[in-house]
């Protein structure tokens, strides 16, 4: 159901959408990664988790996950370079992961410099307890 009406939709944009780009656009519609292909849609809807993680700048670091962060950071690395290897090579794929990639480290190290500043200020905070009492 989905193909028909996927090709119902490209028969469609090749007869609205394609008289109407300029060159460039004409080239970019018929592109082995263009608009007709999932090699186009699945970066394009990725840039959703870069913007959640922009979005995760403004929460507080206590609740950041190191699990979830360091999972972002992974995925993003093995994507970026998987990118380069598919054919056809996709840049915005590389794009999008190597930003997914830079957001999950930046929000790791933010966790960790305030889990190390939270272990320094806790030796301050704990007092000794007198073990000289009988």
């Amino acid at each position: 159901m989905f193909s028909s009406f996927y090709r119902i939709l490209c028969r469609t944009g090749d007869k609205i959408v394609y008289p109407l780009l300029p060159p460039l656009g004409q080239t970019l519609w018929n592109h082995e990664a263009g608009p007709k292909t999932i090699f186009f849609w699945a970066p394009i809807i990725k840039w959703c988790l870069v913007l959640a993680g922009i979005a995760d700048l403004k929460r507080p670091p206590e609740k950041l996950s190191f699990y979830q962060n360091g999972s972002l950071f992974i995925t993003g690395m093995i994507w970026t370079r998987y990118s380069f290897i598919i054919r056809p090579v996709n840049y915005n794929l590389a794009s999008v992961n190597m930003f997914v990639s830079c957001i999950g480290l930046y929000q790791i190290s933010r966790k960790m410099r305030h889990d190390m500043s939270q272990k320094q200020l806790l030796p301050g905070l704990v007092q000794p307890q007198n073990t000289d009492q009988v």
